[in-house]
């Protein structure tokens, strides 16, 4: 159960105030067609509900780079790196654990080119070619901090706020805060780049300890995301509805007793999700039907972008349906990962998804969508400056780049630095906390607010560690 705090009114004024929000409740429910509380039958936990205050965004998609991708090779350009490469750490910095605990590894220089994009002169490598035509869109945040030293532990706390699994991923917090406003698509739906799995599995989109109905919903690369979506040979729709309905029943009859169990919930709200997305969903991820200019903005004529460009095309028709919160993951099976052969893994890998970023930014802005859709991209950390097999880094997480783009962040902007050699966050640090508490005030919620009730204490996304930093969204 969510964490409700009632208060007594104290005044007739003070209760008439109050009470309007009731009456508002009223008409909104009849606006959405969506049962009130107090109706007989339960109301519908993802149905949409009203945020705490304004947010520009409606819309989360973020663009996992999974492995942890190089900031220092992206989007922070550290001259004392090339100047003392080959040479130890000096003295005067303090010395990082690392996750394949080498010591006294060379500065390993970068190869990159790097120029400034944009009215705001924003830095970008060579590796991004295409990202200077959206430099003054981007809010890069180059202090951001995790805690997780390996790529479990590291996903799992970008993902659930945690370093330990069994949390509710930020989607799913989202999820049981805003609800969706298609109740014929799942409010939150992930997309992978290949049949690798990503780090954690299916826990890294999972709903942890709130209902299961607000996990993530994963989708299948290639040419049929969702399997099993059109009926057998044979079965007509009436015959299909029966067979449902009366599995239906079943499914009711047993949860009656139950009630307490929400996985059996979550399944049974699946059946009625999954009987109306043989409506929705062929038509929302046909991507055919797209114009061959917009195939070719997101990539899809070219081998190399081509499976990201999908995902990413598919993400911008999501989110015109009203999914909630899209994650596209790049390099499952921690494909960023960089100890050996730097160059050769990120040129390939910022080769596939360059293109694909740059389109989604530039269609969700064409169609008006870019202020209400926040775009978040990174991995859970960074890499070292130190060299790592000669060629490769090792992780970083006291220290890496993330960015953000519409949904009311201010482009053209940098926040926050690392030291002179990129190792550690030094100014407006971004812990993990922080940034998922960001990103609810973003969509107009309270993350001190948004709490659920597990076994006697009130939980939520931050771990009562997170704080909302303004200038993301204030440019200030």
């Amino acid at each position: 159960m969510s964490c409700n705090r009632i208060e007594q009114p104290h005044s007739r004024r003070e209760f008439l105030g109050k009470a309007g929000a009731g009456f508002g409740a009223v008409a909104l429910s009849a606006l959405t067609g969506e049962n009130l509380i107090g109706a007989n039958s339960a109301p519908n936990p993802v149905a949409a509900k009203i945020p705490h205050q304004f947010g520009k965004a409606k819309n989360v998609i973020w663009l996992f780079m999974e492995g942890g991708p190089s900031h220092l090779d992206l989007f922070d350009p550290k001259p004392l790196l090339n100047k003392l490469a080959g040479q130890s750490l000096p003295d005067s910095f303090e010395k990082p654990v690392t996750a394949m605990g080498e010591v006294n590894s060379p500065l390993l220089e970068s190869k990159r080119k790097w120029a400034q994009h944009g009215d705001s002169g924003l830095w970008i490598s060579d590796w991004l070619p295409e990202h200077s035509k959206i430099a003054d869109d981007l809010c890069v945040i180059r202090s951001c901090v995790s805690d997780g030293i390996n790529h479990a532990g590291g996903v799992c706390q970008m993902n659930t706020g945690s370093v330990f699994g069994g949390r509710p991923s930020l989607g799913s917090w989202i999820s049981y805060g805003l609800g969706t406003e298609n109740q014929s698509l799942p409010a939150f739906v992930v997309i992978k780049d290949s049949n690798a799995m990503v780090v954690n599995g299916a826990r890294t989109w999972g709903s942890g300890f709130i209902p299961a109905v607000h996990q993530g919903v994963l989708l299948e690369n290639g040419a049929e995301p969702i399997k099993n979506l059109h009926n057998p040979g044979g079965v007509s729709e009436s015959r299909q509805k029966q067979k449902l309905d009366f599995l239906q029943q079943l499914n009711q009859n047993h949860y009656e007793s139950r009630s307490s169990n929400s996985d059996l919930e979550a399944r049974i709200r699946s059946y009625e999700l999954a009987f109306r997305m043989q409506a929705e969903a062929p038509e929302a991820i046909d991507l055919d039907s797209e114009p061959e200019h917009i195939k070719s903005l997101y990539g899809l004529d070219n081998k190399d972008t081509q499976v990201y460009g999908r995902q990413c095309l598919m993400a911008r028709r999501l989110v015109e349906r009203g999914v909630r919160f899209i994650q596209l993951y790049h390099g499952a099976g921690s494909k960023w990962d960089s100890h050996s052969k730097m160059e050769q893994n990120h040129s390939r890998l910022c080769r596939n998804v360059d293109v694909p970023i740059v389109g989604l930014i530039q269609d969700l802005k064409q169609r008006g969508l870019l202020d209400e859709t926040l775009i978040i991209w990174g991995g859970e950390f960074g890499r070292t400056p130190m060299s790592e097999k000669g060629d490769g880094r090792d992780h970083n997480p006291p220290g890496f780049t993330m960015w953000m783009a519409g949904g009311g962040a201010k482009g053209g902007q940098t926040i926050g630095a690392t030291d002179e050699l990129g190792l550690f966050a030094v100014e407006d640090k971004l812990h993990v906390h922080d940034i998922h508490s960001t990103v609810m005030a973003m969509l107009g919620l309270d993350h001190t607010e948004v709490v659920y009730m597990h076994k006697g204490r009130p939980e939520r996304i931050d771990l009562n560690e997170g704080h909302v930093h303004e200038p993301i969204f204030s440019g200030t």
